[in-house]
């Protein structure tokens, strides 16, 4: 049986939401490209605004999502990024991507319905090494 803190197996999204996911990691590639490691994790929020309008990839950020308990509204969480309306992207710059960080953005899926998700470490030396992909195998 899996340990509760492990990925569910792989399930390829979509052709278009993986297209989506393509797009975003080659401009978060490009940030980290040219700034590097060990920003404050709202400087590269800021450089992947400038990035994703200036590629013309269809972005909204900090996003106030409602949660609800048993059907009745108990708050609202922000997410970083929603990208092509499909995509939850949180954005970090911490030592390493810990479990909390995937269950917080498993929670994101769930509460919004979403498929895909990635946590974006932008403080490591290579970008790749930085982000995860999390499927929500009971979205929609």
């Amino acid at each position: 049986m899996p340990y509760e803190d492990e990925d569910p197996p792989f399930v390829e999204p979509d052709v278009e939401l993986n297209q989506i996911v393509t797009l975003f990691i080659g401009a978060a590639i490009e940030i980290h490209r040219r700034l590097g490691a060990g920003l404050d994790e709202k400087l590269y929020c800021n450089a992947l605004c400038i990035e994703l309008r200036r590629r013309n990839i269809p972005f909204s950020t900090e996003i106030s999502i409602p949660v609800t308990y048993k059907d009745e509204a108990i708050g609202e969480k922000r997410v970083d990024f929603i990208i092509g309306n499909r995509l939850i992207v949180e954005i970090k710059a911490v030592e390493c991507l810990t479990s909390l960080h995937s269950a917080q953005l498993r929670t994101y899926l769930k509460i919004t319905n979403s498929k895909l998700g990635l946590p974006i470490n932008f403080n490591v030396p290579i970008l790749k090494d930085g982000i995860k992909r999390i499927i929500n195998p009971s979205a929609h």
